[in-house]
């Protein structure tokens, strides 16, 4: 550990992380657990809690970490398959679970923007657009 400020872990604090993660985390007023809702209730920094996590000393703590995005993922899809969250709160905090909102499209050979008239342009837009559509 780095010189400086003495580290706050201890049992207790391992303890109120835990009942944060099953469940407390509703009793603060947290519609999800979530990282920052975590190091307010156990009073550290959100860095303090990564920093713990990845420190093997404090397997624990890790585990409760990742209890706590495991939880919030859950609650996520589910409440956003129910209706529950703003959709767009919910993609967003979904993205850290690895969730993507994306089409990818190949394309082969190649296309000369500048060779084609702007009518080939609109139409090749609304062929996109139709083809995006359904």
């Amino acid at each position: 550990m780095a010189a400086g400020r003495p580290s706050d872990y201890s049992d207790e604090i391992v303890r109120k992380a835990y009942l944060y993660a099953n469940g407390g985390y509703a009793d603060s007023g947290d519609i999800v657990p979530t990282i920052a809702g975590l190091a307010c209730e156990i009073g550290v920094c959100r860095d303090t809690c990564y920093d713990w996590s990845k420190d093997p000393e404090k397997a624990e703590f890790s585990y409760i970490l990742k209890q706590v995005m495991q939880f919030q993922e859950r609650k996520l899809v589910n409440g956003s398959l129910m209706g529950d969250y703003n959709p767009l709160i919910a993609k967003m905090m979904l993205t850290k679970h690895g969730y993507a909102d994306a089409v990818k499209q190949e394309m082969s050979g190649s296309l000369d923007v500048n060779a084609l008239s702007d009518e080939q342009i609109n139409a090749r837009i609304t062929e996109l657009m139709t083809a995006r559509e359904r």
